[in-house]
């Protein structure tokens, strides 16, 4: 396990969101996983902090409602098939862990546990979220909010960011 700096990395990560990473979250005794496509790193608040977009309709949504942290870890092998089905299949039908064979291992410093796969892993503590008000959008925006699940955008302090073989 090699610690990097968060934004450092941002040029390698920002190309890899564009297939998918491993969003994880732990709370009321579950924890589960979904693929993630949109995420921005930088700086507010004075703080280094990532920012994930949760649809309302989503498994996750509920666990990470009531989460004081979350994770991502970014792939940095070929986990095409790993996020495709992450990204299709429901944690309320199924474990996605099983299905996927993927192992997570705790975190350094937060909750909720990190993917046990070679890339770069991010331990965001929750600071912030916010519901997407579909007034306030852009009108050519609406056409990928078909079902209105519009997202709710958390913003976590990034405490730890290392990357693993």
């Amino acid at each position: 396990m090699k610690t990097v700096h968060a934004l450092e990395v941002v040029p390698a990560v920002m190309q890899q969101l564009q297939v998918g990473a491993f969003l994880t979250v732990a709370a009321k005794g579950r924890t589960n996983v979904m693929t993630i496509g949109w995420a921005l790193v930088g700086i507010l608040w004075q703080k280094t902090v990532m920012m994930v977009a949760v649809r309302n309709s989503r498994h996750t949504f509920g666990l990470i409602e009531e989460a004081e942290s979350f994770t991502v870890s970014v792939p940095t092998k070929d986990r095409k098939k790993e996020l495709d089905l992450c990204g299709t299949l429901s944690g309320r039908a199924v474990d996605k862990f099983k299905e996927c064979k993927l192992a997570t291992r705790k975190a350094q410093k937060v909750s909720s546990p990190v993917l046990d796969i070679p890339g770069y892993h991010y331990e965001c503590r929750r600071l912030y979220k916010s519901a997407l008000d579909p007034k306030m959008m852009d009108k050519a925006l609406e056409e990928l909010y078909p079902k209105k699940d519009y997202h709710t955008l958390y913003f976590g302090e990034i405490v730890a960011c290392y990357q693993t073989d």
